[in-house]
């Protein structure tokens, strides 16, 4: 079979590789339909991050059930979108369904090979099923739609409650969807990028050009002053966390869900205007497949479903897998401009992504 295989940094291979092997507790046998590329492949492939070489990336994909072990829940032909987080079975934490806060765990597109090919084997407790009706390259886009509702499900939700995104990439993106689908009441999305704030602005957010405006002044010129009740920083730079500290109302919330590309050092005024402030700092990573029936990862997939959480407008790129080492390069060389990349690689979800493109009007 075929498979993207990052051999070194900045060295990727789209090439035959060895068909996969079973593993975990009732494994399934799936076909890849679409992989997302999320920043930190860009990271694995640009910047040497990677656990370990070789290794095949992609951790946000969907997939078509090709084999399943009998008297389960699924059955070949199924899409499903794949949970990329494999829990110590021993650790307590994984008991109660905290896979993500589990520690010895691994981890496709990380630690072990990914969803950049074209077979794969999952345990069945890793698949959460997807109708036939939505589009693979959709739901590869699950994972990180997940994440972003992880984080903002900690936030609590006051009257008339102000937020603020800062960034406007796939996960600020999602996260502003959210905020809104739960009952914010004004949500505003900052970013330098003027593409990226258009595509907000279509999807109905007030937008804060933080190219050409400073985020704060701007959020509270637009708030009378107060400062808004939470802010989320999903850039993951030390400008913009620092950002969210200054912006928040008294009584507000901070939500870090960016992770942050370097060091931040926080002056001693600013740590005590958040102490009067009385403000709360949320940290949060990844999200939750568990209990099954009524976990975060359903709940996306029925807002999917039901078009209440939108994936199309934030998906750029829907190219062949086999252009993973021309694409890959170009986005950690920031010679092409992207939002959500999503690879096809099976049959269907190539003519899913071209029926899309027609209907859009892109073909």
């Amino acid at each position: 079979m075929k498979a993207a295989v990052l051999r070194a940094p900045n060295v990727l291979d789209y090439t035959d590789v060895p068909e996969p092997e079973p593993f975990g507790d009732r494994p399934v046998l799936v076909r890849v339909g679409g992989v997302g590329v999320c920043g930190s492949d860009v990271l694995r492939f640009g910047k040497g991050t990677a656990y370990h070489y070789p290794l095949v990336l992609g951790h946000e994909f969907s997939a078509v059930v090709e084999e399943a072990p009998g008297g389960g829940r699924f059955a070949p032909g199924d899409k499903v979108a794949v949970f990329p987080l494999l829990p110590r079975p021993d650790d307590p934490l994984t008991q109660i369904g905290e896979w993500a806060l589990t520690s010895g765990y691994d981890y496709f597109g990380s630690r072990r090979d990914g969803g950049m090919a074209e077979r794969l084997w999952v345990p069945e407790a890793n698949l959460v099923p997807v109708p036939a009706d939505v589009p693979l390259v959709h739901a590869a886009v699950v994972e990180p739609a997940a994440v972003a509702l992880h984080a903002v499900l900690k936030l609590r939700v006051p009257a008339s409650g102000t937020a603020l995104v800062i960034g406007a990439g796939p996960i600020g993106a999602l996260a502003a969807q959210w905020l809104r689908l739960l009952g914010w009441t004004r949500v505003l999305v900052a970013d330098v990028d003027e593409r990226k704030l258009r595509v907000m602005a279509e999807l109905g957010f007030e937008t804060v050009d933080a190219g050409s405006r400073d985020t704060v002044e701007t959020a509270r010129d637009l708030t009378g002053g107060a400062g808004v009740d939470a802010a989320i920083e999903a850039g993951g730079f030390a400008e913009t966390f620092l950002q969210t500290l200054r912006v928040t109302a008294p009584g507000g919330q901070v939500l870090v869900l960016g992770d942050l590309k370097g060091d931040v050092t926080i002056p001693r005024e600013l740590i005590s205007s958040l102490i009067r402030r009385e403000l709360t700092v949320l940290g949060t990573w990844n999200s939750k497949i568990t209990p099954a029936g009524r976990s975060e990862w359903e709940m996306v997939i029925r807002h999917l479903h039901q078009g209440t959480l939108q994936v199309a407008p934030l998906i750029s790129h829907t190219p062949p897998l086999a252009d993973a080492p021309v694409v890959l390069a170009a986005m950690a060389e920031r010679h092409m401009w992207t939002n959500k990349v999503v690879f096809t690689v099976a049959d269907e979800a190539r003519r899913e992504a071209d029926q899309l493109a027609r209907k859009e009007g892109r073909a």
